[in-house]
């Protein structure tokens, strides 16, 4: 069962204005990513389906925040299919985010009252995604379509939120050109949390870039 409510989640999306993403097998390494990115701040974390087993680490990580991080809301990504959304509603999972519009998941996500983002790539998308009770769409991957997309978008439609994930990085040209167009929030996967944090276990880096990142944000957010 989700912690936290799909309203909670929205609201800490908007508030925050970032979601960190990262997959790894090793559940130790995540909990010490998790820590690091809650040390910077960070209260909301997307989880990517991405390996095998993927749901047997997400299970150990949202115990490990219950227990040691109460305040992070932990999700999960990569989902593709509505058995897979099930099964991490089932150990915990807060919201589900999807690389596609899958009306299925829409229906497990709504029926447990989890907040869902699909990816979407077209305003058809974005307005179906809507219909089906969306709060915040995906925009995947989004530095193909850019902010230019989100500007063109929120034009006729100024009630959409969009979350940009792909082409995000933690820097203040890249953040103020998505704020700018009028994202409610980023995904932000391999720019923020890198590869080599990872292997050089830079953990205390990690803490200082997320903190960098939601600064950044808050500030453009504040005068925007």
């Amino acid at each position: 069962m989700a912690r936290f409510t799909r309203i909670q989640v929205a609201q800490k999306m908007a508030e925050q204005g970032m979601v960190p993403l990262f997959y790894h097998a090793d559940i130790e390494l995540g909990k010490k990513i998790l820590k690091a990115c809650y040390d910077g701040g960070a209260r909301l974390l997307e989880f990517t389906n991405r390996g095998d087993y993927a749901h047997e680490v997400f299970r150990e990580l949202n115990k490990y925040c219950e227990k040691e991080l109460p305040e992070m809301i932990m999700g999960v990504g990569s989902v593709t299919d509505a058995g897979a959304a099930s099964l991490y509603m089932q150990i915990g999972a807060n919201f589900v985010v999807t690389p596609v519009l899958r009306e299925d998941i829409a229906v497990v996500c709504n029926r447990k009252k989890v907040l869902w983002s699909p990816g979407c790539g077209s305003l058809t998308e974005i307005c179906r995604a809507e219909e089906l009770g969306c709060e915040i769409v995906k925009l995947f991957p989004g530095g193909t379509y850019g902010p230019g997309f989100v500007k063109a978008i929120k034009g006729p439609q100024p009630w959409t939120s969009v979350m940009p994930t792909g082409g995000v990085s933690p820097t203040l040209e890249n953040l103020k050109g998505w704020f700018d167009a009028g994202v409610t929030c980023v995904g932000m996967g391999s720019k923020l949390i890198s590869k080599a944090i990872i292997q050089n276990e830079a953990y205390e880096e990690l803490k200082e870039n997320v903190a960098n990142a939601l600064k950044i944000i808050k500030d453009l957010k504040s005068t925007g």
